[in-house]
């Protein structure tokens, strides 16, 4: 089938762990799947960001622990994936991008592929489309397309491009790519301010597929041969394609830019100046969302008395929070953590996180909301033989068939109606209804109407933790 060479085909690098923006990212669902600015997620945005003429369906390249979420996130952004790659374990860029382009290799040899982090705010999307049709050319040519971004200030946070002519700062179209610079200290970033040879690195890419293919021939002959062995042992699971876990286990932990980018010869850079973000810090975060005429941000739920330049969230429902007389601070409050830091001090917060790990503190990597494929439950309370949940489960949906060894549940339907199972007793529960699984009991909850069944569970054991379960049926896959 011959290519259209006027496509696009764009992959979102989906995993990470946004750590500097503790305590609303973490391990367990870090910040691409967060609402940090408008209701939206930043994935989903990424995921929208290159729809439309000219642009095919995204691939994804995300881990095992997001997969439910990243097709969740996708179906209510109303954006249908190509595919979406799960990786057995994180090698950063280099392995993910090249799987990826292994993958659409089969579908099309002669492909475009644009690869965009799935963390990164673009607020201009016309903008954007444009400057990636505006590069499409010099990818058909053979060069390694990279975004760079206007700077507006001496940051030490980003990597740089440098140019060979400052006046390609505002070009229309590619210009040559000398070198990659690494996060510069204050004096460094402030020279190449000046200089104005500079550009951002927003780690967005577009090159062709045989382009990309042979500079890891060239630069990464090992990677490529693990990353091969990977997508060749690769087996499709539910809509989802699961790379290839001993291959993988070959592959180098390492980034695209040095992998491939520094070392390769033909390099260009795309200027990028409509807006770009990639959050990486509560700074930014306070920067992108609109500061009022104090300089400040609350959301709902948080006031300002008396303050300027200060954040101030709360991402609890019911929880007021109220800053008096804060200068240049950032306050986010959790149901289970609270983080207090001058706006200057956003970068530490990642120290913060390896201290609480170190603490074996739980609050550094899971969140109070753990998300399943079929909802969520929460933690409302704990004590010595109990533990009382709230869990929402999704229309459509349902909980494994299982037992526990160690505990019996006693369930309340608060909302909806849920179809359970006890044994070989099936019936339909409603709101203000309740029913108790005893120990050891084979049970299932199903959700098979068209809202939200919400409800109460308490557990009674000497032993609740998540790992007493024993799966008979599971229509997700789950061991």
């Amino acid at each position: 089938m011959p290519t259209d060479h006027n496509v696009i085909y764009p992959v979102i690098l989906c995993g990470g762990a946004g750590t500097r923006l503790w305590p609303l990212s973490r391990k367990a669902y870090p910040k691409q799947f967060a609402d940090l600015i408008d209701g939206t997620s930043l994935f989903q945005r990424a995921a929208t960001l290159v729809q439309g003429e000219g642009f095919a369906a995204p691939a994804i390249v995300t881990g095992d622990p997001f997969r439910f979420i990243v097709a969740e996130q996708l179906d209510a952004a109303g954006a249908t994936p190509s595919a979406i790659l799960i990786e057995p374990e994180g090698r950063n860029t280099a392995p993910a991008i090249l799987a990826a382009a292994l993958v659409l290799q089969r579908q099309d040899p002669d492909a475009l592929m644009l690869v965009l982090p799935s963390d990164h705010l673009i607020p201009d999307a016309p903008a954007f489309q444009a400057a990636a049709r505006a590069a499409r050319q010099s990818a058909l040519d053979g060069s390694l397309v990279t975004f760079g971004i206007e700077p507006t200030r001496a940051e030490t946070g980003y990597g740089y491009l440098e140019l060979d002519d400052p006046s390609a700062r505002s070009a229309p179209t590619p210009s040559p790519l000398m070198r990659f610079v690494e996060k510069p200290d204050a004096e460094r970033a402030a020279a190449m301010l000046a200089s104005g040879k500079y550009l951002w690195n927003a780690g967005i890419f577009l090159f062709s597929l045989a382009a990309i293919i042979d500079a890891y021939r060239r630069h990464a002959p090992d990677l490529l041969a693990a990353v091969e062995g990977a997508v060749a042992g690769g087996s499709a699971d539910l809509g989802f394609t699961r790379l290839g876990v001993e291959a993988w286990r070959g592959a180098a932990t390492i980034s695209i830019d040095y992998a491939i980018m520094e070392k390769a010869d033909n390099l260009v850079v795309m200027p990028f100046a409509a807006g770009w973000s990639d959050l990486g810090d509560w700074k930014s975060v306070w920067q992108e969302s609109g500061p009022d005429a104090q300089a400040n941000v609350c959301s709902r739920g948080a006031t300002a008395i008396d303050c300027t330049g200060t954040l101030l969230r709360s991402e609890v429902d019911g929880l007021e929070l109220v800053g008096i007389g804060l200068d240049d601070m950032i306050v986010v409050a959790m149901p289970d953590a609270v983080l207090v830091a001058p706006r200057a001090a956003s970068q530490r917060v990642g120290e913060a996180v390896k201290t609480l790990k170190a603490r074996s503190v739980k609050q550094a990597e899971t969140m109070p909301r753990d998300h399943r494929p079929w909802g969520w439950f929460e933690s409302l309370a704990m004590g010595d033989g109990f533990q009382v949940k709230r869990i929402m489960v999704k229309p459509g949906e349902a909980l494994s068939l299982q037992s526990h060894h160690h505990r019996a549940e006693h369930w309340i339907v608060v909302a909806g109606t849920a179809q359970v199972t006890i044994g070989e007793t099936v019936k339909l529960v409603s709101a203000n209804e309740s029913v108790y699984v005893p120990l050891g009991a084979v049970h299932r909850l199903e959700n098979p109407g068209k809202i939200p069944v919400e409800m109460i569970e308490v557990q009674t054991g000497h032993y609740l933790g998540e790992d007493d379960i024993i799966r008979y049926e599971d229509r997700y896959a789950r061991q």
